[in-house]
């Protein structure tokens, strides 16, 4: 089983999904960084832009460029996200494009765990960055507190024991504090440090919850829209045994990213 037929195609699904809650992290993760205000900034992996544009609201910068291997997503961040100090485009987060030394910070949101060599992106995104600059990145704690995606995948896998195989927990070893700083380590990066990051997520019902599972986009949407109508039905009915539904239909849940910093 594979996640490659999986679609990267579709910036307003993917926001439905997750991009709203990786907002509320991006925040979190700015504020703990501490770049100064003036500093040039590369996002790497930056799909629909949600991590550039608090850059731009939150950080003061100088200028903000972002790469990201979907020609949609990027299309999505150009039209979303304007600004004579703001360029997106197509790139390889492995073989970065730029010449040594280029930005005073480079980041990563949500991305490390999709590159097939993360050492190497690191490695890249150090060498783009000014000595003594800061290079910064955060994934979901997928096997752990990102709630919205250990509900699903426990309810598929208690379903389809095959489905294993796609659940991000288990794939995606890089997502906990140990490795994902291991990579900073192996980068030759300085005064390293690992935090987790916790967003609450509130659904209003689970209609809400269940509906961005709906469009296809990252793995476990991915995975839920290969069901045949009878399977999805019984799997959306297994997430909702087990959801913390309150009196009033709403489901509260946190979504946990663990994040990494150092320095060149």
């Amino acid at each position: 089983m594979s996640d490659e037929k999986f679609a990267w195609d579709s910036g307003d699904s993917y926001e439905m999904y997750v991009g709203r809650w990786s907002h509320l992290v991006a925040r979190e993760f700015l504020g703990w960084l501490e770049v100064p205000p003036g500093s040039s900034w590369l996002d790497v992996g930056c799909g629909t832009g949600e991590l550039a544009k608090v850059i731009l609201d939150q950080a003061s910068p100088s200028a903000v460029n972002g790469v990201d291997p979907s020609q949609v997503f990027i299309a999505y961040a150009n039209e979303h996200i304007g600004g004579n100090d703001v360029e997106f485009r197509v790139g390889d987060a492995q073989s970065l494009q730029y010449e040594d030394g280029s930005f005073d910070a480079t980041v990563s949101g949500l991305v490390l765990n999709f590159v097939p060599d993360a050492a190497q992106a690191v490695r890249e995104m150090a060498k783009v960055t000014r000595p003594n600059g800061t290079v910064a990145a955060y994934v979901w704690d997928y096997a752990g507190e990102m709630q919205l995606m250990r509900h699903f995948w426990d309810a598929a896998v208690a379903l389809d024991p095959e489905a294993v195989e796609l659940d991000e927990g288990r794939r995606f070893a890089i997502c906990k504090p140990e490795p994902l700083g291991n990579l900073f380590r192996v980068a030759g990066l300085h005064n390293m440090e690992v935090r987790a990051i916790d967003v609450s997520t509130v659904f209003r019902d689970f209609e809400d919850y269940w509906t961005p599972f709906l469009g296809g986009q990252a793995p476990a949407p991915g995975y839920c829209m290969s069901l045949d109508e009878a399977r999805r039905a019984a799997l959306r009915e297994r997430i909702r045994a087990q959801m913390p539904i309150e009196a009033d239909g709403s489901i509260s849940l946190i979504a946990r990213a663990w994040a990494v910093k150092g320095t060149v």
